[in-house]
Formats: C-alpha cells, sequence, structure tokens
C-alpha cells in the first residue's frame, strides 16, 4: 500500500498474509499455512540429516519450577506424540531445551530444578540444549533479515506500540466487513502506521542495531522489530519484537550480551537448527503459528511441522506462572516444593512418584478439546499405583492413650507380638512384626463417648476388635482432664463367648514414634480459581498433627539420611487412615530417636465422604450443566478460529446453508439456490459484525 503496510522493498517478497491451505488428516497435523510449505530443496537437507529418526523438543522458560502441563508436555514429546505417530522405539529422539531468552525472569535455580526433576521423571532427552547457546547464530540471523529489508530498528515507545496495535486491528476488524478502513479507523500519522522507522535505509538499521549490541543505548529505547503485515487479521504479525535491550547478566551465557531475542523469534529458528520434526506447543499459540512460519519462510530456513494440543487445567489450583510465583512470594505455601503446589516437586514432597504423574498424564491424554481435569484422578491414579507397593504400617493422628488393665493377665495366655505382612497382596514385600503392650494409643476417630448405633468402633458401651490380637477392647473407664479425655481405661476380652465385634481398630504400642502428620486438601475452595483466586485460597488446605505417633516397625524407613527432595521418599500405608511419604523437613536418626519426623497424606484411601453429599439427580444435572458449559466453551473457540470473511462458509451453525456469497464472504443464496432477500442479506451482516468485534477482540 502507499503507507508501505505489508510491502517489501525486494520484489520477489511478499509479506502479505498466505491463504490458510486446508487441514489434512492424519496425526499431530493443525492449521496448515503457504509459509510452512518447504521447498524440495530444505526437505531434502532435512531428510538427509534425520534420516528415520523422527524428533521432538521439550522446551521449558526457566523462570519457575516445572509442574503439571510441564508433565504433560514431557509425555506428550518424549512418549505419546511418537505413540500417535506410530514411531518404532529407536526413531524416537527428543531434546531439552531451555528457551532461556529472559535474562529478568530466569536463575540458576530453575535451571537446575527443571534439570533434577526430569531426571526424576524418568526421561532420557538426546541432548540438553539452551537457545542461549544460538545467541550469535540468532544476531547473524536477525542482521541477515535486516540485510533483506525484513527487520528495522525502531525508536516507538511501548504507548506508540500499543496505539498502533490498536489501530491496526481496528482497520482489519473494519475491511473483514466491508467497510473501508479509512473512514472506520482512520490513520492520524505514518508516524504511528506504519510507523516512523518502518522505511529507515538498510544501512541505518545495520547501524542502530549494532549500536544495541555495544550497549550505546538505554534500555527501551530502542527494539529491533520485524517487518512483517499490518494489513494481517492476526495481530501477531503487526511487526513483532524480536530485539530488545536489557542490561541483565544471563544465568547461562553470562554478561557477553546485552540485546536479548524475544520467544517468538527465538524457538522456531532453534527448532530449525536442531532439525526438529514435530513443534509441539499449547492452543493459546496456535495464532503464533504465523509469525512462526513467517520467520523461517524470511531466512529460507526448514519449517517444522507445529502441533497445538489443549493445556492440562486441573481441578482447585493454577498453573500460571505468574500465580505460582505469588504463592510463593506471599507465602501463601512452604515454597515451590510444597506438597500442595502442582509443580513437579510439590507432587513429589506430597508423595506422587512418577508413575503415578506419568499414568495420569496417560489418562487425560492429549487432544485439542479444552478439558478441566477432575483432581479425583488423580486420586484414583495415585490409589491405584499405591495400593500394591506400599508398606503398611499403624499410625494414631490424634491419639488417645489407652491402659489395658488386665494385660498381664491376657499376656501370659498368648504371645502379644505378631507377624504382619507389609502387603496383603504381595508376598514378596515381607513381613514386620507387631507387639501389643499394657499402654496402647488409638486415634480419637475411633472412639466416643457416646454410643451411637452408626458408629462401630470403641465406645463405652460397645467393644471393639483389636486388630492382629484379634481379641475385643472393652472401655471400663474415662479419665479426662477437664472436658479433654486423658485416657482410657479397658480391658482385652478374648474370650471364647464375647460378642463379635462389628469392626476392628488399629493402635500404636507404646515405644511408638512421636511423628508430625499433615494432611492436605485443595489449595482452593473454588474447582476453576477465578480472578479473585487470593480471596478463594482454601485456609485448610494442610491441617497438622503435631502430637501423631506411628509404630515403631518403620524405625529404619524413616532415618533423615534416606530423605532426599529431589527423590521419592519413603512411602507408607497408615492402615484405615492413607498413603504417606515422609517430608523433607525430617531430621529424624533413626539410632537415637530424636530429631523431627515429618509425614505428608498423599491421598486418603478412600475417596472423602464429602465428596459423595449429592443425591444422583443433583449429580446428574451438575454432570449435564458441565457438560453444557464444555460444549459451549469448546463452540466459542472455534468461532473465535473463524475469520469474519469465512464466518458463512466454516461456523457450524452455517455451514452448508448457502452456496453463493459476495467478493466479501456474504451469502446471496441459500443452498437450495433461492437468492437471500435483501433484508436476509442485511441480518447477516450484523451478525458478521458482531462475530468481527469478537474475533478482533480475542486476537488482543
Amino acid at each position: 500500500s502507499a503507507l508501505g503496510i505489508g510491502t517489501l522493498p525486494i520484489a520477489t517478497m511478499s509479506t502479505e498474509a498466505p491463504e490458510t491451505v486446508a487441514t489434512t488428516a492424519g496425526a499431530l497435523e493443525g492449521r496448515e499455512l503457504e509459509w510452512a510449505v518447504n521447498t524440495p530443496e530444505l526437505a531434502a537437507e532435512h531428510a538427509s540429516i534425520n534420516s528415520n529418526i523422527i524428533r521432538t523438543r521439550f522446551p521449558p522458560e526457566p523462570n519457575g519450577y516445572l509442574h503439571f502441563g510441564h508433565a504433560q508436555s514431557m509425555n506428550m514429546n518424549f512418549a505419546l506424540s511418537f505413540e500417535k505417530l506410530g514411531v518404532p522405539m529407536e526413531n524416537r529422539r527428543t531434546i531439552f531445551r531451555y528457551d532461556d531468552t529472559n535474562p529478568d525472569a530466569e536463575s540458576p535455580e530453575y535451571i537446575d530444578s527443571m534439570k533434577r526433576d526430569l531426571e526424576w521423571m524418568g526421561w532420557q532427552p538426546e541432548k540438553t540444549t539452551y537457545s542461549s547457546d544460538n545467541f550469535q547464530t540468532l544476531y547473524e540471523l536477525a542482521v541477515k533479515l535486516i540485510k533483506k529489508g525484513l527487520a528495522y530498528v525502531c525508536d516507538m515507545t511501548k504507548a506508540e506500540m500499543e496505539a498502533q496495535r490498536e489501530l491496526a486491528k481496528k482497520r482489519c476488524a473494519a475491511r473483514a466487513v466491508g467497510i473501508d478502513p479509512d473512514v472506520e479507523a482512520p490513520i492520524p500519522s505514518a508516524d504511528i502506521l506504519p510507523g516512523r522507522n518502518r522505511d529507515n535505509s538498510v544501512e541505518r538499521n545495520l547501524k542502530l542495531f549494532e549500536e544495541m549490541k555495544l550497549g550505546l543505548h538505554d534500555e527501551g529505547t530502542l527494539t529491533l522489530r520485524l517487518k512483517m503485515d499490518f494489513d494481517s487479521p492476526n495481530p501477531n504479525m503487526y511487526d513483532l519484537v524480536a530485539y530488545r535491550i536489557r542490561y541483565t547478566p544471563h544465568p547461562h551465557a553470562g554478561n557477553g550480551w546485552c540485546i536479548y531475542p524475544n520467544y517468538d523469534f527465538t524457538h522456531g529458528i532453534c527448532d530449525s537448527l536442531e532439525h526438529i520434526d514435530y513443534s509441539i506447543c499449547t492452543l493459546e499459540f496456535e495464532t503464533r503459528r504465523e509469525p512462526y512460519f513467517w520467520i523461517l519462510w524470511a531466512l529460507d530456513m526448514y519449517r517444522p511441522k507445529v502441533y497445538e494440543m489443549s493445556r492440562l487445567n486441573v481441578e482447585f489450583t493454577v498453573l500460571s506462572k505468574r500465580r505460582l510465583l505469588k504463592l510463593v512470594n506471599a507465602k501463601y505455601v512452604r515454597g515451590w516444593n510444597d506438597p500442595r503446589m502442582p509443580t513437579i516437586s510439590g507432587l513429589r514432597r506430597r508423595g506422587y512418584n512418577k508413575q503415578i504423574i506419568n499414568n495420569f498424564c496417560n489418562e487425560v491424554g492429549a487432544t485439542r478439546s479444552a478439558k478441566v481435569v477432575q483432581m479425583a484422578k488423580l486420586f484414583h491414579v495415585a490409589r491405584l499405583t499405591l495400593a500394591d507397593t506400599t508398606r503398611r504400617a499403624m499410625a494414631a493422628l490424634e491419639p488417645i492413650k489407652v491402659v489395658i488393665t488386665n494385660f498381664d493377665e491376657e499376656a501370659g495366655k498368648n504371645g502379644m507380638t505378631f507377624e504382619v505382612q507389609n502387603s496383603p497382596t504381595d508376598a514378596s514385600l515381607g513381613s514386620h512384626n507387631v507387639t501389643l503392650t499394657g499402654t496402647i494409643y488409638i486415634d480419637s476417630e475411633d472412639f466416643k463417648t457416646e454410643d451411637d448405633p452408626n458408629f462401630y468402633r470403641l465406645t463405652p458401651n460397645k467393644p471393639v476388635g483389636v486388630k492382629y490380637h484379634g481379641g475385643n477392647l472393652v472401655c471400663d473407664e474415662i479419665v479426662k482432664d477437664g472436658d479433654k479425655i486423658k485416657l482410657l481405661k479397658c480391658h482385652l476380652d478374648s474370650s471364647e463367648g464375647r460378642p463379635k465385634p462389628k469392626s476392628y481398630i488399629t493402635w500404636v504400642p507404646s515405644d511408638g514414634i512421636k511423628c508430625e502428620v499433615r494432611v492436605y486438601g485443595n489449595l482452593f475452595t473454588q474447582p476453576e480459581p477465578s480472578d479473585r483466586w487470593e480471596e478463594e485460597l482454601n485456609p485448610e488446605s494442610e491441617v497438622i498433627h503435631s502430637n501423631a505417633i506411628v509404630d515403631p516397625s518403620v524405625l529404619e524407613l524413616v532415618d533423615k539420611k534416606d530423605v532426599n527432595e529431589w527423590k521419592s521418599n519413603q512411602a507408607l500405608q497408615f492402615e484405615r487412615l492413607g498413603y504417606f511419604v515422609v517430608d523433607t523437613d525430617t531430621t529424624f536418626d533413626s539410632t537415637t530417636r530424636e530429631g523431627k519426623l515429618v509425614f505428608n497424606r498423599t491421598v486418603s484411601l478412600k475417596e472423602d465422604k464429602t465428596v459423595k453429599k449429592v443425591s444422583s439427580h443433583e449429580e446428574e444435572q451438575n454432570r449435564k450443566r458441565v457438560e453444557q458449559q464444555r460444549a459451549i466453551a469448546a463452540a466459542r473457540d472455534i468461532m473465535m478460529t473463524i475469520e469474519p470473511k469465512d464466518l458463512f462458509k466454516l461456523a457450524p451453525d452455517y455451514k452448508d446453508k448457502y452456496s453463493k456469497f459476495d467478493d466479501t464472504g456474504l451469502p446471496t443464496h441459500l443452498a437450495d439456490g433461492t437468492e437471500l432477500t435483501k433484508s436476509a442479506r442485511k441480518k447477516l451482516e450484523k451478525e458478521r459484525a458482531k462475530h468481527a468485534k469478537k474475533f478482533a477482540k480475542n486476537k488482543k
């Protein structure tokens, strides 16, 4: 155009948006563009390098700890993608790349944690790389674009760029509905659109970019922008910033650079340099396809296939790095590895091992459908995984002291030491001994001062069975200290005619080990935290039982020397209470029995009863409501991918209703050939205008 929008000084090249090519059927294929098509020479070169190898990459930015979403990405890039593609094991390769282009947010702590988490998860990358290792190459490629007239140094402020972007979006929205953009959104000055620097000479741009590299300009004064297309319906094509000035040392590259490339400029180039076949990301990056492929097209570099999957969202948590960082910095949690955090480190500390996390990711899968996964699914996978592999022990979270008044008499009849299988389903896990003593501890949940017909454990008028001993425990006296129960005086009944108990309770002998037990619930009170998420934090997400006690058979398993934050620590099933793991706060010495022993509850033995306090009718109504909400959201997501000019051709509500269209995409005839009336076309034009506004707003 006369304003230089979407034009180039090189006659053989154009930045105008290419037509979208119809998506082809097959695994891991998405919306394709003409820019994405490799030349025969590039395709042949790539094939000669990779041969039968299919290569993916896992490229987290080291600006936080890995979380649920990264676990899904690892599962996809290291395994599931190859299964979908039918790639033999010997031909699978995955690169672990630190996408480290933002030194302000990155740190050695995050870099180290990601490496350790990846190793712990069991994934073995072909190699580990850093985007920053390509800084020199990226700089040279930026210079190449300047020389081609496809990049320029810009001195526009952030506010000016935002105004430029808004103006371009308004003009695009007007064009989409057949309105003259010069009337709807006139350009006040060429300084704003296309911008006062866009037509600077190649020589001036090279000089200024070199000065940026040498540190001759302040932060925020100059950027390098790509000369893309302000007429594009995709705002990501509005002359993206490729480089900015930052006087911040880089955690990996050191002090050698004061200009840093941004994500959009870097990741596609690194994919190409590393001979990636499939670049897999989440759906919010779908609109980044245009700049991804435009940059590689402009540099004549190999273009990998790009596939977007829905991001993993899990109930009662947040995965936004900004929010996770706020949780840590505001001390809402103990740190990045708090057992309530959705980070890999937090999950590991909670007691979720790599089998649980990977099995969970397999259960969830990877599709393009938006979804929020119920936390109950993770709990279910955890129970299935831990049930057959976790050693049993007895514990009391809120112990009540019990004195057995006839202990000596009962001990004389039978031995009080019992062999207990570590797992009732797997004899290979061995056994351990427990010894009933004259004083034992039971959990407060197993005793009530008054009888209740629905309570099948110990009360003053109802005996209860003693696990492993087999006899009955009968409460004779309650000794109180004020309102608090100090101890129970009970006797054992092992007589032939004793009443048959309705249940058996667990117990801990007098030489049990004192410990702290932390029971964790949901971090938030709402399944899908809102913008007021800080107000929705659950004040009961961590309940601490500081006077708990566990049977001494676990003594040699819980020593501090065996506790490590980067591995799965000792897991135990506390009978009738749940699955627990030794926490990293443990300082317990099993030799001296000194120091603090801390356990975290991983998951209860059964689904919490509170989850079931709804009728079947209510449950069905809730399910239908959730399905309806998700269907509406999915339909809305589909609509937001359809450009206004294609609304009546591609939108599900209009597809196949019309047979002819005018040059703007507005229908002129119904499917049966009947010509639309003027009023019908006017109504459709209003519908398209509404969609254009929503479409433009969604692209912000």
